[in-house]
């Protein structure tokens, strides 16, 4: 009997090793002191860069994320790429894949969140509006679900959010669970317009966003990139607007992992 009661938990040790999360310096290891200290900083780690030179810390031997994050990216072809790590801070096994899941579920609660316009030297709300959708063809407005128990294996949902800038724009989210986190997708499945004249053809937008837990807390990787032509990155800072609005989705997820579970 004794044996038994052994082996059963060796098994179940084996099925859920107590070690099983990694730390953030084995995922980034020989990553920058700077880096590492803007990623746990609260704000997080943003950089920017233009197709001249589309350097990525992940990409460059950096990091051990999910290569296919930075395929999907790189093969839209972007003009300006945006790259972002965050660590929501917490004890080891504190936040779950669940608490993840169930943050990016509540898509309203991104309505209101504000960024700093510096045209305006202010801080406004970024999405006036924020809904998803019936499907890509159907614009019909549905409620957010209630928080779940389990996280699936894979998801698609629409939504659609009213930019102070840009309008109503819609897009794709894409959510899969991968070897040691969950990678969600987010893409413009039409185009966006500024002064009804658009800017950013259809699928030319593509956000990859990469959640894990870790001994430190949730990690948070994040890849964005847009194809834009010569004339629209002449009068608009795309680089600029992306990276406001991935700073205000990782700050939307983040701020939702913390809420207790039910909540």
């Amino acid at each position: 009997m004794r044996f038994r009661c052994c082996f059963v938990s060796l098994f179940l040790l084996g099925l859920f090793p107590l070690s099983a999360q990694r730390s953030f310096n084995e995922i980034f290891p020989g990553i920058p002191s700077a880096v590492r200290e803007a990623a746990f900083s609260g704000e997080g780690f943003y950089r920017s860069s233009e197709k001249a030179s589309p350097s990525v810390l992940v990409g460059s031997g950096q990091g051990a994320i999910d290569p296919q994050i930075i395929e999907a990216v790189f093969s839209k072809q972007p003009r300006f790429l945006v790259e972002s790590i965050l660590v929501v801070p917490g004890k080891t096994g504190e936040y779950s894949l669940l608490d993840v899941y169930n943050a990016l579920g509540k898509i309203r609660g991104l309505k209101g969140r504000l960024y700093h316009s510096a045209t305006r030297n202010e801080d406004i709300p970024l999405f006036d509006d924020v809904t998803r959708i019936q499907s890509a063809q159907k614009n019909t407005p549905i409620e957010d679900p209630p928080s779940a128990s389990k996280v699936p294996s894979s998801e698609t949902i629409y939504v659609r959010l009213k930019d102070v800038n840009f309008g109503n724009t819609f897009y794709r989210g894409d959510m899969a669970l991968v070897r040691h986190g969950l990678r969600y997708s987010l893409c413009n499945n039409k185009n966006i317009t500024y002064y009804f004249v658009p800017v950013i053809k259809e699928e030319k937008f593509i956000a990859q966003l990469y959640f894990e837990p870790i001994a430190e807390g949730i990690l948070i990787y994040a890849l964005a990139g847009v194809e834009v032509s010569d004339f629209v990155s002449s009068k608009l800072d795309m680089a600029s607007a992306i990276r406001k609005r991935l700073a205000v989705i990782i700050g939307w997820v983040a701020e939702g992992i913390t809420v207790k579970r039910g909540a």
